[in-house]
Order: structure tokens, then sequence, then C-alpha cells
């Protein structure tokens, strides 16, 4: 049985609105359930390896928990004055209820904090729905990798989109005011 099956649909409401109670970083013990969702959703999923490799390297990696229950998750790689989203997903039950929305504002958000001007992420063109919710959030396609990931089909060539962040002035300069 996965840590969903038997429960009662999610409240993503409620979720939302305790954001600051729920989002926190990824820790080693949130990776045997982030391995779980990945291979729930993807043909071609990151291995536990892929992830522990992420949060040894110092990535921003966050989760989205409902107590026990683990509804997403993201890896940033922060370089500079660029992020990239190298990772985003929500668990089966959640998704289609805004929480991949507000999980990607919460990626920007920090982002944007720790100075990034830019967010730059990868999509399979045949992955309308994450296409969908970039084109929505703001990103603009910027290029092409071909034969980027693997498929059933031999490659799949990833779209590059990228987001220009908000740039907000570091406070307590001396600007006489």
């Amino acid at each position: 049985m996965n840590a969903v099956q038997g429960r009662a649909p999610i409240d993503a409401a409620r979720i939302l609105a305790a954001w600051g109670q729920v989002c926190r970083p990824m820790a080693e013990a949130d990776l045997d359930q982030v391995d779980e969702i990945e291979r729930q959703i993807y043909s071609f999923p990151w291995t536990r390896g892929n992830f522990a490799d992420s949060l040894r390297s110092g990535y921003d990696a966050w989760v989205v928990r409902d107590q026990e229950l683990l509804l997403g998750y993201c890896i940033v790689m922060v370089a500079l004055d660029e992020a990239h989203l190298l990772n985003i997903s929500v668990a089966p039950p959640a998704q289609g209820q805004g929480l991949g929305r507000r999980l990607l504002g919460w990626v920007e958000q920090c982002a944007a904090a720790r100075h990034a001007q830019s967010l730059l992420l990868e999509v399979r063109p045949s992955n309308l729905v994450a296409k969908s919710l970039y084109e929505r959030a703001g990103y603009e396609r910027i290029g092409l990798r071909r034969g980027y990931y693997p498929s059933m089909r031999g490659r799949e060539d990833a779209i590059v989109m990228r987001k220009m962040l908000a740039v907000h002035p570091v406070s307590g300069g001396t600007d006489g005011n």
C-alpha cells in the first residue's frame, strides 16, 4: 500500500493557507517518499541517488507535506544570478489543485531572495500540463535541447524556458535616507 491509499481527498485550500508550515527544506528522511512519488509519475524517474546527490551538493530542495503525507517537492540549483529548476513534482492525489502552481511560485520567491535574476527549466514537449503551467506563470521558450530526455521511442527533446525574476534591491545600504 502506498502513502496515499485509503486517505481522504487532499484539502488543498487548507494546505495552501498553511503554506509556511507545510513547505520545508527536503531532508534525507524524505527521500524514500520522494522516490516513491517520482516512480509513480514519471516513466523515466530520477533515482533516489539523484535526490541524495542534490542534497549533498547543497541545492535548494523543498517538500510540501500534510502531516506524514508527502504532496510535492522541488530541486533548484542557484549559481551566480541564475536559478535552474531541476525537478518539480506533485503527488498524483494532489495534482490539479493548485499545489504545483504554488510550489513554482515558492521556487521563484526563493530564487529571487538568493539574487537570481532568472529561472530556467526544461520541459518535455509531450508534457502539456507542465508546459501550460509554465506558460501561464510567464515562462518563455528560449531554446531547444535535442534528444535531452529518454523516452519509449529513444530520446525526446526538451523545451528550454526562462522567466525573468523581480530584482529585489539589497536593503541596509547607505543611501542617505
